[in-house]
């Protein structure tokens, strides 16, 4: 597969705004998230024999390297994913286009260990494909939609990415995690964008088909938890088996509202629910101060979860081990986060904070975090009962500097204080990060990024039945390149 998409890669010619300096149109970028934006839209057209013919094609070819090194024996490992993806995109009918796009990553080298052992590099491939068919490779048509715009309003059916507060592409591997069902997005009113959507599956991003929103497969049969929705944090007690003996249809409901009608001020609200099983509500709010020494923008979260059932069928830990938990039985739970920014012409640094109550664990298996932005750092997992985080982070545009064209680096350093009295999380770590992007102004369509992380637990820490919580330390490496045309 992985030669058939070059092939229609190859066969797709790249478009010169002027051919007597041989400079590329760039159609599409990559945002500071990795998430893709289009520059380039097909037009609407008046006869809808233009329909396909009048269409375009976004070609990416990506590659990702993941080294993990670990204090536990036997998980050490690297992983090389080699792809891209090829989309297509309709012109416009009388407000009605589709889109299509192919997806796969395959792993021509790759360290001989057990499925289960991968872990920041399992995104390289589809660890159940691997444990059953020994293969090294993810091919999926992640998005296949038809839209339909009115004037600031647009419509989708069918499969998609989507950018909410705790639903997101989480594009940052080598696919994107998309959903099926309807989404629908609205800037009719002003300074305020609405978002709307009813979800009926998922594909995480080392998946090659859809499954469930919110169901884990614990079957008693080999490699069955890595079939349905099998994410860092997916709660473990929501079975299949106990959702279909309840007659529960785990869909989603997503409102997510932005408003910047107020001078200097973001305030944002969203609301997520999956019937009959848990809700949540958050509200967010970010204020710009403008100083002669620079900006400092405070910002403030806070997120409530429902327990409208889920509680009683898979208990307050994500893991299944509610020793420690005041109310075993109950998934109602709260957070509150707060950062500050200093922006000062290149550079900025930022304080965050969060604190989990000493309730439950949160639930949000859909790739958008609930501590992201304030005091999440690559890869953690912050948001069990009783967790505190604090952050700082250093972010400075080399570009605008005049340091390195195009360069971007970013560092963060956290301090992940869980509670040692429950037995289903971790031991407290501190973790830095260091990120660095690069850009590249003779080649628009090049963006390459190296980002590493080191995790490190200090101390032995007792359980209540006097075992050790397993050691969390690691180091990890990541490269990206991708190439857009």
């Amino acid at each position: 597969m992985i030669f058939l998409l070059i092939l229609l890669l190859s066969m797709t010619s790249i478009s010169y705004a002027d051919k007597s300096d041989n400079q590329p149109i760039v159609k599409q970028k990559i945002k500071c998230n990795m998430t893709l934006q289009y520059l380039i839209l097909p037009e609407e057209i008046d006869t809808f024999k233009e329909f396909l013919s009048e269409g375009m094609f976004y070609g990416r070819l990506r590659l990702n390297y993941f080294n993990f090194d670990t204090r536990i024996k036997g998980i050490d490992h690297y992983a090389f994913g080699l792809g891209g993806s090829l989309i297509y995109k309709s012109a416009s009918y009388r407000g009605f286009s589709f889109t299509s796009g192919l997806y796969t990553t395959q792993n021509p080298w790759h360290d001989d260990i057990a499925p289960n052992s991968y872990r920041s590099g399992k995104d390289t491939l589809n660890r159940y494909n691997l444990a059953t068919d020994n293969s090294y490779g993810n091919t999926a048509f992640a998005q296949n939609y038809i839209q339909y715009k009115k004037g600031k309003n647009t419509l989708k059916l069918g499969r998609f990415t989507m950018e909410t507060s705790l639903a997101k592409s989480n594009d940052t591997k080598m696919i994107p995690n998309t959903f099926e069902g309807i989404y629908g997005e609205s800037k009719s009113f002003p300074k305020t964008k609405i978002k709307l959507a009813y979800i009926t599956k998922q594909k995480l991003r080392d998946h090659d088909s859809f499954h469930h929103v919110l169901a884990y497969d614990n079957a008693d049969e080999p490699y069955a938890s890595w079939r349905e929705n099998d994410d860092g944090a997916m709660h473990r007690g929501l079975t299949i088996q106990k959702l279909k003996d309840r007659d529960i249809d785990n869909n989603l409901i997503i409102v997510h509202i932005k408003n910047r009608s107020i001078k200097n001020t973001t305030l944002q609200a969203d609301f997520v629910t999956v019937p009959n099983l848990l809700s949540t509500a958050i509200i967010e709010g970010a204020y710009t101060i403008k100083t002669p020494l620079g900006k400092i923008k405070p910002s403030l979260r806070y997120l409530k979860q429902f327990d409208n059932g889920a509680g009683a069928i898979g208990g307050a830990n994500l893991r299944n081990n509610t020793t420690g938990y005041k109310d075993p039985n109950n998934l109602s739970s709260a957070l509150i986060a707060g950062r500050v920014d200093f922006i000062k012409g290149a550079g900025s640094l930022r304080l965050g904070y969060s604190k989990i109550a000493d309730q439950a664990d949160l639930v949000s298996p859909w790739r958008g975090f609930p501590t992201s932005g304030y005091s999440r750092a690559m890869g953690q997992t912050n948001w069990y009962a009783n967790t505190e985080t604090f952050m700082i982070r250093a972010d400075y545009d080399l570009n605008k500097a005049k340091i390195i064209d195009g360069g971007r680096f970013m560092m963060r350093y956290a301090q992940e204080d869980f509670d040692d009295k429950k037995a289903g999380v971790s031991a407290d770590v501190n973790v830095l990060t260091v990120d660095l992007v690069k850009r590249f102004s003779n080649y628009p369509n090049f963006i390459a990024k190296l980002r590493t992380a080191f995790v490190y637990q200090d101390h032995k820490v007792l359980n209540l039945d006097n075992s050790y919580k397993p050691d969390p330390s690691y180091r990890e490496i990541r490269f990206e390149m991708n190439y857009l045309f």
